[in-house]
């Protein structure tokens, strides 16, 4: 340790799926220190590295994990479930319109007034801007187009595209683990 102290927070483990993939890779699959101890004394999981952190009890010391893979693999969905997030990385943080990367909203490709759903192939992240123009016309009424067809994606989609954002951290006993070049800036 540098001679300062850092809290037991500062420590979140990996969770890998017992065939030693992450669970995640956007957002990444961390689990809090006292979930990872929790988990190790249930024997759901298996201590793949340590951190150089120990917590202390008056009776006990640990080391804390800092990957641990789960004992039981647990079967990925094939879809993932609709949410703003899940959208926006399965159209890479990006307007489908005009290509800008701020200020993100979604955008109903067929509007709600005129029938159009929420749902996968109805829903594009666009931004604030060019939703606003759009507003409740069709694409051809506003001349405006998604880049890409909205689809429903696969679960292994959404983790190819969560590894184009590498996370702002990654500790070193991670990278075996992950597909991220540690050199790689967010």
């Amino acid at each position: 340790m540098d001679g300062f102290v850092t809290s037991p927070q500062s420590y979140p483990a990996l969770v890998l799926n017992a065939d030693f993939r992450p669970l995640s890779y956007y957002p990444l699959s961390l689990w809090a220190w006292q979930d990872a101890l929790k988990s190790v004394f249930l024997d759901r999981v298996n201590i793949v590295s340590y951190y150089d952190r120990v917590v202390r009890s008056p009776s006990f010391e640990f080391r804390l994990p800092s990957v641990v893979a789960l004992k039981s693999y647990v079967k990925p969905a094939r879809y993932p479930a609709f949410t703003r997030f899940n959208l926006f990385l399965r159209d890479r943080f990006t307007c489908q319109y005009c290509g800008a990367r701020d200020d993100l909203t979604f955008d109903h490709v067929i509007p709600r007034s005129k029938g159009g759903q929420t749902t996968w192939d109805n829903v594009v992240a666009a931004c604030a801007p060019c939703n606003l123009a759009k507003g409740g016309m069709l694409p051809a009424q506003a001349r405006m187009w998604p880049a890409r067809k909205p689809v429903q994606p696969t679960v292994h989609e959404l983790h190819a595209n969560g590894r184009l954002f590498p996370p702002n951290y990654l500790h070193e006993s991670w990278l075996d683990y992950l597909y991220w070049d540690s050199e790689l800036e967010p």
